[in-house]
């Protein structure tokens, strides 16, 4: 089987996806969730004039300079409006929310007044508006505010909270389960045998699992035995997961037996072995109605593939924006040219004070480094074929 391109792979994987099934939840439950539908605001805020500081409610041609006096008639909290009008000479004692009463066109804040029992002394003058939210100033019932693709996070749910929504519709998240496979894999906290390493990629393909909206179901970590491998596939499957991945053991050493299991299990293969480094025996199929992602052993090529196939999937599962994160950024070192995988080179990434980006590539790619996947802020593309590139030059990166 011939390598595949990277974005023909990706195009494949991708091809005929539609977000998963949409689901009402309360407001207080949806924090991460993706808006299926646009949200229009139910009301007006703020739904009246309030005073945006504590002080007294007046006429600005009452107070334009310094050293009148004005009779106070009343009071205004917070959640309470004053009933009356305020007449010339006139000004209510108001708090911060309050509504303005009718009459008043501004606020003169307490730190600028003395007030001796009823009697109000001006000490620096107003303008007309000063310190009033007029209706509508946030927005205005009716108004388009959030829209269907967009992320909930602590500030999206205050707006939709503000716009009076306690329910929102937002897609279902897709349930990923997750198989590592190898008899060398302890997981984290083991106590490792001679021969054997802690489990790290579980790990962080859960958390990406996490950030793009999915739910991740760790199934633990599967014995180099094909029986051990279906049990944990069956598994996966039985549990409704919308996304299998297995990691490691989808290569061509005579250990690795992933592939063969899962077609045995009924898999349709769409793809295996791509053109891209790291990340050469990445394959993909599905079975049934799962997708199914066979993400590399060593750990810096799994999570690059997840970060360029598990994290579209999901986008397109959970109806976000394709959004790869790619762009450009300045080379701070050369780099070689390239030969026919297309490579990503872990790289530091700087952000100058102009808003412009600098890369400087790690001189060791091994893909077994986490610890430089860790440091890294993007990977460097280099498509296949890529001529030798010098300091200076403009480069496509990946921000991590």
């Amino acid at each position: 089987m011939s390598l595949m391109p990277v974005e023909d792979a990706r195009a494949k994987l991708l091809a005929g996806v539609e977000p998963l099934g949409r689901e009402q939840v309360p407001l207080k439950a949806a924090n991460g969730r993706v808006l299926a539908e646009n949200l229009i605001a139910r009301r007006t805020q703020p739904p009246f004039p309030a005073s945006a500081m504590d002080g007294y409610a007046l006429r600005a041609a009452d107070a334009a300079a310094q050293g009148l006096n004005l009779r106070i008639i009343g009071e205004a909290p917070a959640g309470h409006h004053f009933a009356g009008k305020v007449n010339p000479g006139e000004a209510v004692r108001i708090f911060t929310g309050a509504p303005v009463p009718a009459g008043a066109d501004a606020i003169l804040i307490q730190e600028n007044a003395v007030r001796t029992g009823d009697r109000l002394t001006v000490l620096e003058p107003v303008q007309p508006g000063q310190f009033v939210r007029p209706s509508g100033l946030d927005f205005r019932e009716g108004d388009l505010l959030l829209r269907a693709g967009d992320s909930l996070d602590y500030k999206a749910l205050a707006l939709a909270a503000a716009m009076n929504h306690a329910d929102l519709l937002v897609w279902r998240k897709p349930l990923v389960a997750i198989i590592a496979t190898g008899d060398e894999l302890v997981p984290p906290g083991g106590t490792p045998g001679p021969d054997q390493i802690i489990a790290s990629n579980h790990c962080g393909v859960a958390a990406l699992v996490e950030d793009c909206g999915g739910t991740p179901l760790d199934l633990g970590i599967a014995a180099d035995d094909p029986t051990a491998i279906a049990l944990k596939v069956r598994e996966g499957i039985a549990a409704g997961a919308d996304v299998l991945v297995t990691l490691g053991g989808a290569s061509v050493g005579d250990h690795d037996l992933v592939q063969s299991v899962l077609g045995s299990e009924g898999m349709e293969l769409a793809f295996w072995k791509i053109a891209m480094r790291p990340g050469k025996p990445l394959m993909a199929g599905h079975l049934g109605r799962t997708k199914v992602l066979g993400l590399p052993g060593n750990p810096v090529s799994s999570l690059v593939c997840a970060l360029l196939f598990l994290r579209p999937l999901l986008y397109r599962l959970t109806g976000q924006p394709d959004g790869t994160g790619q762009t450009t950024a300045t080379l701070t070192a050369p780099v070689p040219a390239n030969d026919q995988r297309q490579d990503y080179l872990r790289a530091r990434l700087t952000t100058h004070p102009d808003g412009t980006r600098s890369v400087t590539p790690f001189d060791r790619q091994d893909s077994s480094m986490l610890g430089l996947l860790a440091a890294s802020g993007a990977l460097i593309i280099r498509p296949p074929h890529a001529p030798a590139m010098v300091a200076g030059e403009k480069v496509d990166i990946l921000v991590v």
